[in-house]
């Protein structure tokens, strides 16, 4: 996992690489080449589970260990942080109401067919016709036939829910009819949304979803579909010393002291220094002085030089996004996102190590090279391992 998250890859590229590469399997302790995988890629999906948001966290924990043995974070840097929050987006599509009430339909038709029930229309012919059709009404911007279309739509979906419902007496109890009954009320409370209704469902797959439709101001991307993520680093070198998922899309200010707590269990102290944005105004955490974005008056020259820190964090997530996987999360609900953003964390400390350590071996050759008496644009050639 550490691997997969370091290198941004799924649970089957990185088996795949693991087979390939020499590294990858002295890291994970090996100590003759292996030409075979180790496990089934299903089996980290299972051990994800079996482990959970206190396993992740141990993970992390030993991650920052490692990060303070290898040098690349000092004890005096995780004495004062910055923290910010960030959306780590769900794996669905954009939630478009044609999509919705088709997906609908056809996932109570599959189970019908499961059970048996002989439904008088099944709308398999006209139903995606009329979707496609309300999707190219609306790139015209033909709204009154794009609602025309929906309003038809709705009511095929309508229709095939009232017709498994008068029928479901007659299925046995069992996981098949739990099923059934789950997927009726889902697709009830698709149905009787409006576009301002609250806790609106944007996901057959993934209701958690519902409540975090995030509107973060961007010009390109109105709207974000995922859980709010909590992200601390440390002022000098970015270094991941906190992260915890957050549903239900709360308050900046309100995730500090959870933020705080999380730090001090997994570093083991609590950080005298917390650098933040506007958008925590109003936190009410003890114990930690805490720099607000803006602040001008009362501050020491050393306090407003670190308050003008507190921007380093933004680029350390766009690379957990961009290098990582932090930018979409492929496991299923809310303990899906809290385990993957950790792990999201895990990865981008490794890469941290990583660079430090590759830093520091250029130093060195730099310096055996002027030690030797080589000019620097002829390096020594040292051949490793």
């Amino acid at each position: 996992m550490y691997l997969q998250h370091a290198y941004g890859l799924s649970d089957e590229a990185v088996l795949a690489s693991w087979v390939e590469n020499p590294y990858f399997q002295h890291f994970t302790g090996e100590t003759v080449f292996q030409h075979r995988p180790p496990i089934h890629p299903s089996w980290l999906s299972r051990w994800r589970g079996r482990i959970g948001e206190e396993g992740v966290e141990w993970l992390l924990t030993k991650n920052i260990e490692a990060g303070r043995a290898s040098g690349a974070v000092t004890p005096r840097s995780l004495s004062e942080i910055a923290v910010d929050t960030t959306v780590m987006e769900k794996a669905i599509a954009h939630p478009t109401d044609s999509r919705l009430y088709e997906k609908a339909r056809r996932s109570l038709v599959t189970l019908a067919e499961r059970a048996g029930i002989r439904l008088r229309q099944n709308y398999n012919r006209k139903a995606p016709r009329l979707a496609a059709q309300a999707g190219r009404h609306a790139h015209a911007r033909q709204f009154r036939r794009m609602r025309k279309a929906l309003r038809t739509l709705k009511g095929y979906t309508g229709r095939v829910l009232h017709d498994i419902g008068r029928k479901l007496g007659a299925i046995p109890e069992g996981g098949l009819r739990r099923q059934m009954e789950q997927r009726i009320a889902l697709v009830t409370r698709l149905l009787r949304q409006t576009p301002k209704s609250a806790g609106k469902l944007y996901a057959l797959h993934e209701p958690e979803v519902e409540v975090d439709c995030i509107a973060k101001g961007k010009a390109r991307v109105r709207y974000e579909f995922g859980t709010k993520v909590s992200i601390a680093t440390t002022l000098a070198g970015g270094f991941v010393v906190g992260m915890r998922s957050m549903p239900g899309n709360p308050y900046d200010g309100h995730t500090l002291p959870d933020a705080l707590q999380q730090v001090e269990t997994l570093t083991g102290q609590l950080p005298t220094l917390a650098v933040v944005d506007r958008g925590y105004r109003g936190h009410g955490a003890h114990g930690t002085t805490v720099l607000v974005s803006g602040t001008r008056h009362g501050l020491t020259p050393r306090l407003r030089k670190l308050l003008q820190r507190r921007s380093a964090i933004e680029p350390e997530i766009g690379h957990m996004k961009s290098d990582g996987r932090l930018a979409r999360c492929a496991l299923k609900g809310t303990i899906g996102d809290a385990l993957y953003a950790v792990l999201c964390g895990c990865g981008h400390n490794i890469r941290k190590i990583l660079a430090y350590l590759r830093a520091l071996s250029l130093a060195l050759l730099a310096a055996l090279n002027q030690a030797m008496g080589q000019p620097d644009h002829q390096p020594l050639t040292v051949q490793t391992a």
